[in-house]
């Protein structure tokens, strides 16, 4: 649960910062900072909670905030294809991780096992979300630049190179390649025939 709250802060506040969220919409961000803050003390709170209502109220807490913060526009979602999405495989996980804390104490108390053989469950589910959500890490990481690559690749996306031939000059940013020399990158595209 903590790698999904850190996983969502990044992109949160790279995005706040890089958009300046902060003038147009300063509520949202307060809210944003609000929401991470109380996720992180439901969290704190359920793992040190022993009676089970207040352990219920806390994960009931912990996910909410999980899934508001993870609605946010500034969260790369992948809705088209939900269904092997990053974001989706790590928010069903960390939902089930949240269940799996606040059954732990029964799990102890249980004579029959029946938590225990439901947590047992819970946590094989959650390790195939696990394994998915490498599989999907790895091809967004991909389809997402590194920070030094964006001003390069977000260049390629602005001519219009399916319509007309295209040059793109773009000089390579400093401590990356050779600062004197710049870095050309020539896309020709012929346009189609109608």
């Amino acid at each position: 649960m903590g790698i999904a709250l850190l996983g969502m802060a990044h992109p949160l506040i790279s995005k706040f910062i890089q958009n300046k969220t902060w003038t147009t919409e300063p509520l949202r961000v307060a809210f944003v900072a609000i929401m991470y803050g109380l996720t992180i003390a439901s969290l704190v709170l359920l793992h040190r909670a022993r009676p089970p209502l207040w352990r219920a109220v806390f994960a009931t807490l912990t996910g909410m905030g999980l899934v508001l913060l993870g609605c946010q526009p500034e969260i790369f979602r992948r809705g088209n294809e939900w269904y092997a999405s990053h974001y989706y495989f790590g928010m069903t996980a960390a939902l089930l991780m949240v269940f799996s804390l606040a059954i732990v104490q029964d799990i102890y108390q249980d004579r029959k096992h029946r938590w225990r053989i439901a947590h047992t469950i819970l946590n094989s589910i959650a390790l195939l979300f696990f394994i998915g959500q490498a599989m999907t890490g790895a091809r967004d990481l991909l389809e997402i630049p590194l920070h030094w690559q964006s001003p390069v690749v977000y260049t390629l996306y602005d001519p219009n190179c399916l319509n007309q031939p295209c040059n793109v000059q773009v000089t390579a940013p400093p401590g990356q390649f050779n600062p004197k020399q710049p870095l050309n990158v020539q896309i020709s595209g012929a346009p189609p025939s109608p």
